[in-house]
């Protein structure tokens, strides 16, 4: 463990987050604590509206925490400029419709923004890391493609390869299955283990395959109602800790198996 925490890439203490405003604070989650490594698959899971996509807001710096400390890097993450934190974390969320209109290598390329100069020339090593997403995720053969011709699927590990070209420690990912079927769904989420244990960049990412996750992921992190708990999947079973995610008359947990059924 004193090893591990040598590579602690993302972090949160005591977090709280929410919305703020002139008349009030309103918290959605608080006590958030975990840490993630290098070279880890993090799984957020939890029921709508719980606070998933506002806690991964607030760990990628789109909004302000509530309270509590989060680090990158061992830095806190209000210390890095823009720039700065564009070199150390990528984010990959529900992407604007006008992005569509951009070829997969144009989309992919963006990724490079970080580094590029002032005329946004790409440099041999740019169009490196490029080439080495598109690889990484099955995507050359799509690089004269409009994105809006793609498939979700493709979209999705086009949106996977920019967050790769940008080639930080720490990439973020919010519902990268939502809208893809049961096959790109696992497929997506085993490029995401892939991609940890290749490249060994830390990826945290939320999702509703909460099944998936527990196969797929080395931790995962649980928002429940009554708090957040952050563990390897198989000592959160032991817990009990996704026992109470859904209400326990529609759905239930089978600690054996590890999945969620309907109950009759």
């Amino acid at each position: 463990m004193a090893s591990e925490g040598k590579h602690i890439i993302l972090e949160a203490k005591d977090l709280a987050i929410g919305y703020s405003s002139k008349r009030e604070v309103t918290t959605v989650s608080e006590k958030i604590n975990f840490s993630l490594n290098k070279g880890e698959l993090v799984g957020l899971v939890g029921a709508n509206g719980i606070g998933k996509s506002t806690l991964l807001r607030t760990l990628a710096s789109m909004q302000s925490k509530i309270n509590g400390e989060i680090f990158l890097k061992k830095k806190p993450l209000t210390s890095y400029s823009t720039l700065q934190l564009a070199n150390q974390l990528s984010v990959v969320l529900t992407e604007a419709p006008a992005s569509k209109n951009l070829t997969v290598l144009e989309l992919v390329s963006l990724g490079r923004q970080p580094y590029t100069n002032w005329m946004g020339s790409l440099s041999p090593v740019d169009k490196k890391a490029i080439n080495g997403a598109l690889k990484a995720t099955e995507t050359e053969i799509l690089t004269q493609r409009k994105c809006f011709e793609l498939s979700d699927g493709q979209l999705q590990r086009v949106y996977i390869a920019r967050a790769l070209a940008q080639d930080t420690p720490l990439i973020i990912l919010d519902e990268p299955t939502t809208h893809l079927d049961l096959y790109h769904r696992a497929y997506v989420l085993k490029l995401l283990k892939k991609l940890a244990v290749e490249t060994r960049k830390s990826i945290l990412f939320s999702t509703h395959e909460i099944d998936l996750a527990i196969q797929l992921s080395d931790k995962m992190l649980v928002m429940a109602p009554e708090g957040c708990y952050f563990d390897q999947p198989c000592n959160l079973i032991e817990a009990g800790r996704f026992d109470t995610l859904f209400p326990k008359e529609t759905i239930t947990f089978n600690t054996e198996t590890g999945r969620f059924s309907i109950k009759k």
